[in-house]
Formats: C-alpha cells, structure tokens, sequence
C-alpha cells in the first residue's frame, strides 16, 4: 500500500476518534485482546502482529491483554462491553471461536464486533508424549475401539478445530463421538503443559504451537489434518489422516476483528493498518517462523467467508455428534 495512502487513512482515524493527527503521527496506540491465556496460537499471533505493526513504524504502541475460556467467547466478551466504538481496539479470532459460539451459545456473539480481516490458515497436528506407549495414530484408534474414554485428548477449548477433529476421526472409526476423553485448555500453554507432563494420551493444535517440542524430541508428530502433507522442514513427515484412511481434512485461520460501533472510515484505517503491516518484513519472518501459510482476506469478502464457516463448521459438528 502506498505510504500516501496510508497516512490518509491516519487522517481518517485521528478524525474518527478526535485525536489530531498530530497524536498519531507515528500511528495509533492500538489496544490488542487476545481471547486466550497466553502460550497458544492466538497470542503468537496477535503478538506477532503488534510487533509487525510497531518494526514497521506503523504504530506508536501496542499493549495485550489475555482473556482466555470458553474457546475465546470470554475474551469476545469483555472486547464487545469495554471497546465499543473504540477505533484503535483490535481482536484476534479465528475458526475455534466460531466453533466455541456454536457449541456454547454464548449471550455475547461475533457479529457484534467489526470484521477486519483474516490473516493466515493452519492446519492441525496431533501428537503423543515422548514416552507414550502408542505409536501411531492407528493405535489411538484401536485403542478408542475398545474403550473410547481410555483416550484422553487434549486441545483446546470445546468446539476447538482440534475438539471438532477428534470427533470426525471416532466417527470415521465407528466410534460413538460423544463418548471421546476431550480435556479442554483455555490456551496452548496449558494444553501443551499437560502433554509434556503425559497428563493426556494425544494433543492438538497448530503446528507452530508444538514445533519446538517436536524438534526437540518431547512430542511425537503421527498426523495432520491437511489433504496433503505439509511442506515445512519439520513437518513435511508427518502422515495426513487421509493417507491412513482416515477420511478426515479440517483447517484452522486466524484474523483480527474491530470493536463494535467504530465508523465505516476508522474500520478502513484499520484494515489498512492491517493490510500494511502483513507486507512487512516483520510478519514474513513471523509466517516463515510459525510456518503459518498467508490467507490474507479484507472487506465483504472476509465477511462472508466467516458467514460460510459458521455454516460449514455447524454442519460438520452436528454430523460429527458434538451438538
């Protein structure tokens, strides 16, 4: 995006919130709500991309503040009754929110904040601790067969891409999903917490949460839910669920949303803040770090396409048994 461009847009926030532009000249004070405990994907994310937004000088500060529980409906919470009309707040969201609203039908819902934009998609690995007597994903089914609560997963909270995954595998299995271990977190720190410590049999999550574990030797990668495998350094071994006919392919995407009540030109500078920043060489280094695959999407285009996963991820959820 051209600079000019963007300071226009600059212009249009400080008008928006009345502040002179003079207050933003080295940008906003942006205000990220991370809707998860700190450790998981969300946070790497929104501070992956406040600290984009502040090494490409977009902004002059960005402060966090983590509201884990209830698969980010918490956080979505507190953002919606504390930031109305707050042009410089944003949120990070993503497909596990949209789950959690559907299994949890909380008051507070996603259409009451502002979409932005989505940032980047992912898919799910699933993994055993060092010294689980399992080996492969085969052998977590087998053992699901015999007695489906003796499986403990782990992840992330209820309605989770990775909750919804284990449920499409037991029902691919034969296995009545309602009757699977799932142990939810309130974010991947204490999801990955209870891995390491052998305190659930398998977890789930993006592959950017565990990779470090993976490469260190305490997590056994046995697959992905991806069609194909990922191309990754580390994860480009890893078996999808499909190549062990398992029929089951489920991603996950993260973006950002905007408070409630902001003006149709402070939503546009937003989007061009986040637009700028995703062209920075900051949030390259994130993309490549994390091995998150870029899936920038803005405007009515990002408003319907979160329209068509709450549709998407419903029916494979009632499907699957979990609502």
């Amino acid at each position: 995006m051209r600079r000019d461009t963007f300071l226009k847009s600059l212009a249009a926030l400080a008008a928006g919130s009345g502040l002179p532009l003079a207050a933003l000249a080295n940008g906003p004070a942006v205000k990220m709500m991370v809707p998860a405990n700190p450790g998981g994907g969300w946070d790497t994310t929104g501070r992956a991309l406040g600290k984009a937004m502040q090494d490409a000088g977009l902004v002059a500060s960005v402060a966090y503040e983590n509201k884990g529980g209830a698969a980010g409906a918490l956080g979505l919470a507190q953002f919606v009754n504390a930031s109305k009309g707050d042009p410089n707040a944003l949120m990070v969201m993503g497909a596990v929110m949209l789950g959690g609203i559907i299994t949890g039908k909380p008051p507070v819902t996603l259409s009451q904040a502002t979409p932005i934009a989505r940032l980047t998609s992912e898919y799910n690995v699933f993994v055993l601790p060092a010294n689980s007597p399992f080996k492969t994903m085969k052998d977590v089914v087998e053992a699901m067969k015999k007695d489906p609560g003796s499986v403990k997963w782990g992840g992330g909270s209820r309605g989770s891409t990775e909750h919804i995954a284990a449920a499409m595998i037991a029902r691919e299995a034969g296995i009545d999903a309602s009757k699977i271990n799932y142990v939810p977190f309130r974010g991947g720190g204490e999801a990955t917490a209870a891995i390491l410590g052998g305190n659930v049999s398998i977890g789930g999550s993006g592959f950017s949460e565990f990779a470090q574990y993976i490469e260190a030797g305490k997590m056994r990668p046995i697959a992905v839910t991806s069609a194909t495998r990922l191309t990754g350094k580390q994860s480009k071994d890893i078996p999808t669920l499909k190549e062990m006919g398992i029929n089951v392919e489920i991603g996950n995407w993260r973006g950002v949303y905007a408070a409630p009540g902001i003006t149709p030109a402070q939503r546009k500078a937003l989007t061009d803040l986040v637009l700028a920043t995703v062209k920075s060489k900051s949030w390259a280094e994130a993309l490549e770090k994390n091995d998150w695959t870029p899936a920038v999407l803005t405007g009515p285009a990002f408003d319907e396409f979160v329209d068509r996963e709450f549709a998407s991820l419903r029916a494979i959820m009632v499907k699957s048994g979990m609502v």
